[in-house]
């Protein structure tokens, strides 16, 4: 049976996007996990959390099983890391954001990088990573050495190959957060049994590095299928910073929530929204 999850930040009300994320997921009879991915201290509010619990009964989507909370989750996540630090494939970065900024605009930085490997090769400080702020990012060429590069099939049966270019030094760990989102998302699809990942396309660049996290612990393969976006009648995405309508806001106007999940399956969008085109 395919087991696809869904699994929302509690960062803001959920919107149209997110709805339409979530009723793809529980399609055709899928087994239907929830996840709440409450990592962000900066981002998180119990509110919201709520929030997506009253949004999903109003959508009549059930959701089988107990709900999996990532803040529940730090020790299997520092297991995971450690694993991976075992086979000397992170290391620690001092860099803040404002740093890794001059040195991408400075005339030696790699523009085409998210990040430019400033502490790459640096020798391990335990002083130092004692007493500063640091995060902790895979060395991806150790870890391509390691694991190649893993590709991805699409729901449908087309597969997808990775190149060296999609997958950077990302952050696995930090002081505020103990596990970024790509190590919690593969340690917890794996624990959830999901086989189908259903989320937007502009999380497609986010599966190379996933695979590769994968591929490293031994997780299972999932099948991935990465949806249009829902966007604004101008093409404008949905996001919560730009106050994008609620599922909230919609059912105080009234709004059949199970009719509307129901319009979302057959590809029915409310008036001034639309699918992006990929």
């Amino acid at each position: 049976m395919t087991v696809t999850r869904f699994a929302p930040s509690p960062s803001g009300r959920l919107h149209l996007g997110h709805a339409y994320s979530a009723v793809l997921s529980r399609a055709n009879g899928h087994r239907f996990r929830l996840r709440i991915e409450d990592l962000d201290p900066g981002r998180y509010r119990p509110e919201y959390v709520e929030g997506i619990f009253e949004d999903i009964d109003w959508l009549g989507l059930a959701v089988d099983g107990e709900p999996l909370v990532q803040s529940d989750r730090v020790a299997v996540y520092g297991k995971a890391f450690d694993r991976l630090r075992a086979l000397g494939l992170v290391y620690p970065c001092f860099c803040t954001r404002a740093d890794i900024a001059a040195s991408l605009t400075a005339p030696h930085g790699d523009a085409a990088s998210a990040y430019p490997g400033t502490c790459r090769r640096l020798p391990d400080n335990p002083t130092r990573r004692a007493s500063t702020s640091h995060s902790w990012r895979l060395d991806a060429a150790k870890a391509v050495a390691v694991a190649g590069l893993p590709g991805w099939t699409e729901e449908g049966g087309t597969r997808f190959e990775a190149r060296p270019e999609y997958i950077g030094d990302v952050i696995l760990a930090r002081k505020d957060a103990p596990s970024s989102y790509h190590l919690a998302c593969v340690v917890d699809d794996a624990a959830s049994g999901v086989t189908l990942v259903v989320r937007a396309e502009d999380l497609r660049p986010s599966t190379p590095i996933q695979r590769l996290l994968q591929t490293l612990l031994g997780l299972p393969e999932p099948a991935y299928l990465h949806h249009p976006l829902v966007t604004h009648g101008d093409g404008r995405r949905l996001a919560k910073r730009d106050l994008a309508p609620t599922l909230a806001a919609m059912r105080d106007a009234g709004c059949d929530g199970r009719q509307l999940a129901a319009e979302l399956i057959a590809g029915q969008l409310p008036l001034g929204f639309r699918l992006s085109q990929s």
